[in-house]
């Protein structure tokens, strides 16, 4: 490997002992093979750190870097002052790529001179061992009549063309430096800041239609339970994106984009929560949140979804939802998610998962009438 390697992939790890042999073994396995893999520790307390020394001994490309524990978005930043790559991927460690990916990636951005390329992802159930397609991670009813493209091309989707996760990207490491992109120290949604800033700083982007990283789900886990433990973190990261936009001088030209996303993701958190983290929320947006964020300034024509429009309109007049704690009504959720699911997931996945569910909730109903 040269001095300077083609590409740097920067892995935080945490307590992923189950899936990190599957994670490191797509990325020593690349076909591109001039890169170094640069893995975070994140004061894992099971056996993630034994599995990172046992690759390193066999792949001097392995660099592992400890720290104390502080997130993901911290360990990036740590991955970030290091790395020597032409460009850099993020990868999380329970997740994997395509063998061809950073190939694949690396060539397009190389023969383009591109400052990032955005290619496609999708679900790997880790229950069923099925794969799932992603269809809004690329939003190709949105994407411009041109190979390379930049934010003008984009105005009105600016914030809806991509999702604003950073590991289905490829990134060319002078373009994050020179324009200071970071990663959000927060126990979720912290890589927002950093990928809409180089949405709006980039000056040639392209994407690639082609499938190369898989990000891992699963039936018993949930990322509600993250969120309700740091449900503010969705609002700090749209305050901190706002203070790069307007830092930037560029914030009055896309104002509108961002209020509109600022709407969507707020109701997005809003929605996908319950109980006592959903009232909190609701309150939060109603008293303080959605004035803070501007939303509050602008009329109905100011906003291209009316639906959520309406949603806001009943959440100031109170009427969406009253002080009372929200009431369960029985199954109501269970249609939620079922209608969710067919949304994103479609039909063929929903119906495993509807049998999944009935198996599991089958199988403990008998294990506990055998233990009684």
């Amino acid at each position: 490997m040269g001095v300077r390697p083609k590409v740097s992939v920067i892995m935080p790890v945490y307590n992923v002992e189950n899936y990190l042999r599957q994670c490191l073994d797509s990325v020593i396995n690349q076909t591109l093979r001039d890169i170094e893999i640069i893995c975070i520790d994140d004061q894992s307390t099971d056996g993630s750190l034994g599995i990172l020394k046992d690759y390193a001994a066999i792949d001097p490309r392995i660099r592992i870097i400890t720290q104390k524990n502080a997130g993901a978005g911290a360990a990036r930043n740590t991955g970030l002052k290091v790395a020597k790559g032409e460009y850099l991927s993020f990868l999380d460690s329970d997740d994997f790529f395509e063998l061809d990916m950073l190939e694949k990636a690396y060539h397009a951005c190389s023969t383009n001179n591109l400052d990032f390329v955005v290619f496609r992802s999708d679900k790997f159930d880790n229950d069923s061992k099925t794969y799932i397609p992603l269809y809004y991670s690329i939003r190709k009813d949105l994407l411009p009549d041109k190979k390379v493209f930049n934010y003008r091309d984009i105005p009105k989707d600016l914030f809806k063309v991509f999702v604003g996760w950073a590991w289905d990207k490829l990134y060319r490491r002078e373009f994050v430096l020179e324009n200071n992109l970071y990663f959000q120290e927060q126990r979720t949604t912290n890589d927002l800041l950093f990928v809409f800033s180089a949405l709006v700083k980039a000056k040639k982007i392209t994407v690639l239609e082609d499938v190369l990283a898989h990000h891992r789900i699963s039936l018993n886990s949930s990322l509600s339970n993250t969120r309700e433990k740091s449900w503010q973190c969705f609002y700090n990261a749209l305050l901190a994106l706002r203070d790069e936009l307007q830092a930037s001088g560029i914030y009055e030209e896309i104002e509108q984009s961002y209020i509109n996303y600022a709407l969507h993701f707020s109701l997005w958190n809003l929605n996908t929560l319950s109980g006592s983290v959903y009232q909190m929320l609701y309150n939060a947006l109603r008293i303080e949140y959605f004035n803070e964020l501007g939303i509050t300034k602008h009329g109905a024509d100011y906003f291209w979804n009316k639906g959520e429009y309406e949603q806001y309109l009943r959440i100031m007049r109170n009427e969406a939802n009253s002080s009372r704690p929200r009431k369960k009504i029985p199954g109501l959720q269970k249609i939620s998610a079922l209608i969710n699911s067919l949304r994103n997931n479609g039909l063929k996945y929903t119906i495993y998962k509807v049998k999944h569910y009935l198996a599991m909730k089958y199988s403990n109903k008998t294990r506990k009438s055998q233990e009684a």
